[in-house]
């Protein structure tokens, strides 16, 4: 078992994603996800072990995810691209979100997520996210929160 937003959860998500076809964004999926290449930052507060950034770069359709320990000085490089959308959540709604109890939309209008940037990335982050979670399905029920 893997604990939620550990770095031993990011590496066993990403080995479930490793060569999972996962479609791209709708051709209406807004410009700055079109061409199925864009980053989505969630900047999770109160996580067991302090506050964490977790970055989800999608290229090609390739899904690869990235945690970052702001109190260890991890973070912010040069080389890095730019976040097209910046989520800030609380570790409690990132929990709900990563069990499917609490959709990104409701989340939103219940004020309980903060967002910068391009919302239609954040919806074809999440559609890939749901396409993925076949792939991911024993990653989660494995999962400690």
């Amino acid at each position: 078992m893997v604990r939620f937003l550990s770095s031993p959860w990011a590496e066993e998500f990403n080995a479930a994603l490793e060569g999972a076809a996962i479609p791209g964004p709708d051709p209406d999926a807004g410009l700055a996800a079109v061409d199925g290449t864009f980053t989505v930052v969630q900047e999770v507060r109160g996580a067991p072990d302090g506050d964490v950034r977790v970055i989800l770069r999608v290229v090609d359709g390739s899904l690869r995810l990235q945690l970052e320990h702001p109190t260890d000085g991890g973070g912010g490089g040069a080389e890095d691209p730019p976040a097209d959308v910046t989520i800030l959540i609380s570790y409690d709604d990132a929990v709900a979100m990563s069990k499917g109890e609490l959709a990104v939309a409701e989340a939103l209008s219940a004020g309980r997520i903060r967002v910068r940037g391009d919302l239609s990335v954040l919806v074809a982050a999440q559609k890939m996210l749901m396409a993925a979670r076949s792939t991911t399905r024993d990653l989660i029920a494995s999962t400690t929160y």
